[in-house]
């Protein structure tokens, strides 16, 4: 299992990298457009938009798999490892309730993005709603998953204010 997650982050981090290279060259292209052509080209702005919604979605996605969002614990850090482990419990509980809100919203949207379109390209407006859906429902399970691993008191489970595996804490 740990081997097609990994699979799919390299992939996912392919995807952001082909798409951060195209929004570069559409953006950059466009403006060199404008500036020396007086011209450019018309459906850039909507690309580079939705790629750049996707981006965010999915490195927000990453970010959480690894651990590597933006966190503040050092009080967390200086409670006893039962209580630690009890904000961690409640700290998932509530962001699943977030993702909960954010994946029904994003349905939502989705289907009402259905029937509207895009102005220049006409694709479906359900593609920024989908940046949002299927990321969230990512992010969710990697939480699920995670809050699992606490309270079945598993080594790899992930509880803010405790020390990563292999790092020694002075105190």
């Amino acid at each position: 299992m740990n081997r097609v997650v990994a699979a799919l982050e390299r992939v996912t981090e392919w995807i952001m990298a082909l798409m951060l290279a195209v929004m570069v060259a559409l953006v950059f292209g466009n403006v060199v457009l404008r500036y020396i052509f007086n011209s450019g080209i018309v459906a850039a702005e909507e690309i580079a938009r939705l790629m750049f919604v996707w981006l965010v979605f999915l490195g927000a996605t990453l970010a959480l798999r690894r651990n590597q969002h933006l966190g503040l614990d050092f009080l967390q850090a200086r409670l006893p490892a039962s209580v630690r482990r009890a904000c961690a419990v409640v700290s998932h509980l509530l962001m699943l309730y977030a993702l909960y809100l954010f994946v029904t919203g994003s349905w939502t949207q989705l289907l009402i993005g259905t029937q509207t379109y895009s102005t220049v390209l006409r694709f479906p407006m359900a593609f920024y709603a989908a940046a949002g859906f299927f990321p969230a429902i990512a992010m969710a399970l990697t939480i699920l998953a995670n809050l699992w691993k606490i309270l079945s008191g598993d080594r790899d489970a992930v509880v803010p204010g405790s020390a990563p595996q292999g790092v020694l804490v002075e105190h």
